[in-house]
């Protein structure tokens, strides 16, 4: 396959290298990652960017699994920063995690921070991001996870494979337009295009040039890692012409299924075959929003190239006919479809007994603002709880017992039942606020029903959790009701993630094992939504030994 971008070539020898190795070889991995400004130009625009070593999107961290991950960060830009890898679970080692305030502390300018990692029982595609501000706009970059050496894909090994990282793009400065919303107590603008590895695509002005584009050889399979990273938007992914397999979600192999669509919600990875069977052709690999609420988004087709070998680039690509925004019927089914593999290699290790019961309803609301030109800002809330960041990092506080940072008093339960999904709710819209942790002993099994209200709107939200994957046992329109749903939950061969879509007007049940101890954020992964305090975090007890407590901080974790 010729490759017409750099990081594909990175990639072909990197795996070639990685052939060659001996697990000791294998054993560390370096980076340096300097956090710095770039001029970018995308839609005939030109501003400065936040970026890792100059890169949009920033470098692919490559490993193997069993792997130690050594990442220096240094800041040299004007905003505090701190950058979390998204997916590892980063097991007694919530040092490394890196959002901040929760925690640690973010590097300050001129501060570098090593986030020190072991690659524990995990391969696959996963990706790390900026996790302060608005940064991860632009700072962000795919994780890829190899097998250990003589442990094959549990698939047909693929030919060549490449990374496909779906993102956001403003014109105007993120954090400026921020600010200037919240000070109104309003909406920050949608974003101006999507991007598929930081290229909008020939169907936006000036953006030929900028245009990702593949050339694959005829008769062959190749996997494509994608990565949603964008900001506020579920999207649909299809490429003209051709099938998808998914065989991967969030690094945790499924059964196999073929389909001419994927849904993939930020912070989700799926990994999909592709047969290049078509007449040689040049074909669009497309990207739009999903959004069957009454919300607005960016609602414009990101396109890359798929282009076989041979084929003049001055043949006019296929489109694909993407999903409507609309198509809820589509998303159910696609979600559906999803089971983790579940065989004796790759089990899938429900908890069958649940410990303690969780019930976590999500909602909008509006509170005061003095400060506000309306007088008034939106909020976001869990158990009618909008979560305040606190001015120490959580984990710090939790580890050396200082008082007065948090109250460990999340309620398990909302403060009172109503009809969760009916008519649209405009009044009492006020939140409790709070530093508020759910404390967790340690090894307890966990169940969690998400479930949407409609307090100002019902919205579909991607919710993720830190340091663990967590079993999705089953999902509903409407209000979960405990009598009856449990029965038609799947313990067998659930779909294993560590983010997951809880749908409009709807639930969803997670069942996971608290057997990582510290102190993990759980959030809304639409930014918009974590701003307005969609997030909380539980606090999970040491265990019975030191090798089932948290570890001691490094000698260079920041401070506030």
């Amino acid at each position: 396959m010729k490759i017409l971008n750099p990081g594909f070539l990175f990639l072909f020898f990197y795996l070639l290298g990685f052939l060659g190795d001996s697990p000791v070889d294998a054993a560390v991995k370096k980076y340096q990652f300097d956090v710095q400004m770039k001029n970018v130009s995308r839609l005939c625009n030109a501003k400065p960017i936040v970026t890792v070593n100059g890169m949009f999107p920033g470098p692919t961290v490559y490993a193997r699994e069993g792997d130690r991950v050594i990442i220096n960060v240094t800041n040299h830009v004007k905003y505090n920063l701190s950058i979390h890898w998204h997916g590892l679970k980063q097991y007694r080692n919530g040092w490394a995690d890196g959002p901040a305030y929760i925690t640690q502390c973010p590097m300050q300018t001129g501060q570098s921070y090593v986030y020190d990692f072991n690659v524990t029982g995990q391969r696959g595609t996963l990706w790390w991001h900026a996790h302060i501000l608005w940064l991860r706009a632009t700072v962000y970059g795919a994780i890829v996870i190899l097998p250990q050496p003589g442990k094959p894909y549990p698939f047909p090994q693929p030919y060549q494979e490449t990374n496909i990282v779906l993102g956001e793009w403003w014109n105007g400065d993120v954090e400026t337009a921020v600010n200037q919303a919240n000070q109104l107590g309003a909406p920050p603008p949608m974003s101006d295009a999507h991007t598929i590895n930081g290229k909008p695509g020939p169907l936006f002005p000036c953006s030929e040039k900028h245009t990702f584009v593949v050339e694959v050889e005829a008769g062959k399979t190749y996997l494509l890692r994608i990565i949603n990273a964008a900001l506020n938007d579920e999207l649909f992914f299809g490429i003209a012409g051709h099938d998808m397999t998914v065989v991967e979600i969030d690094a945790v192999y499924t059964k196999p299924f073929t389909t001419k669509f994927i849904l993939i919600g930020p912070g989700q990875t799926t990994n999909v075959l592709v047969k290049t069977d078509r007449s040689p052709n040049r074909y669009f690999m497309a990207a739009g929003p999903f959004m069957d609420a009454p919300v607005s988004v960016d609602n414009k087709t990101v396109t890359a190239i798929l282009q076989y070998k041979g084929v003049p680039n001055t043949v006019i690509p296929i489109l694909p006919k993407l999903p409507s925004p609309n198509d809820t019927s589509f998303a159910l089914d696609y979600n559906g479809k999803l089971r983790s593999l579940n065989t004796p290699n790759f089990p899938a290790l429900v908890p069958l007994k649940v410990d303690r019961r969780l019930f976590y309803t999500i909602g909008l609301g509006i509170n005061a603002c003095p400060t506000c030109v309306n007088g008034t800002n939106l909020a976001a809330s869990i158990n009618n709880i909008t979560f305040i960041m606190p001015k120490i990092a959580l984990l710090k506080a939790h580890y050396f017992n200082l008082p007065g940072v948090f109250r460990t008093d999340f309620p398990d339960r909302p403060p009172k039942a109503f009809n969760y999904t009916g008519v649209p709710l405009t009044a009492n819209l006020g939140t409790s606020t709070g530093t508020r942790l759910s404390r967790v002993k340690f090894n307890t099994t966990i169940e969690l029903v998400l479930q949407d209200t409609n307090l100002l709107t019902v919205e579909s939200h991607p919710f993720h959790l830190h340091g663990y994957n967590f079993f999705v046992v089953g999902t509903g329109v409407g209000n979960f009701d405990p009598k009856t749903d449990p029965a038609k939950f799947n313990l067998i061969d659930p779909p294993e993630r560590n983010t997951v879509g809880v749908p409009t007007g709807g639930w969803t049940a997670i069942r996971f094992r608290a057997d990582n101890p510290g102190v993990w954020f759980m959030h809304c992964h639409l930014e918009v939504h974590t701003m307005w305090g969609l997030k909380m975090a539980f606090v999970v007890e040491n265990g019975d030994t030191p090798e089932l407590s948290v570890l001691p901080p490094p000698k260079d974790y920041p401070s506030c």
